[in-house]
């Protein structure tokens, strides 16, 4: 009988872990489609005169560079999400934009 009742504390145990898991990741709050995308750096697969073709998430994106020309293996900052089409400008040397 001992070892029911040690089964029964485990599982309870164990359950209050996964619960309280649960909890927690739902207070966190997921970002995921747009709001995951602006901030993200974005590699240029074409030059960027203001549109072409930009590499993030493991995706190909149509993408406009609000200022100047980027040059193709250049890092990008996504600023903004448009439909399918990303705004990107160019990303400051030694830090995140």
């Amino acid at each position: 009988m001992a070892w029911i009742a040690l089964v029964i504390v485990a599982f309870v145990l164990f359950l209050a872990f996964v619960v309280r898991a649960i909890v927690l990741s739902r207070r966190i709050g997921q970002q995921t489609g747009r709001e995951a995308m602006v901030g993200e750096v974005a590699v240029a697969r074409t030059p960027l005169d203001p549109g072409g073709t930009v590499f993030t998430h493991g995706e190909l994106w149509q993408a406009v560079l609000d200022q100047g020309r980027a040059e193709p293996g250049e890092e990008v900052l996504v600023t903004k999400v448009e439909g399918l089409k990303l705004r990107v400008t160019k990303k400051k040397e030694g830090g995140k934009g």
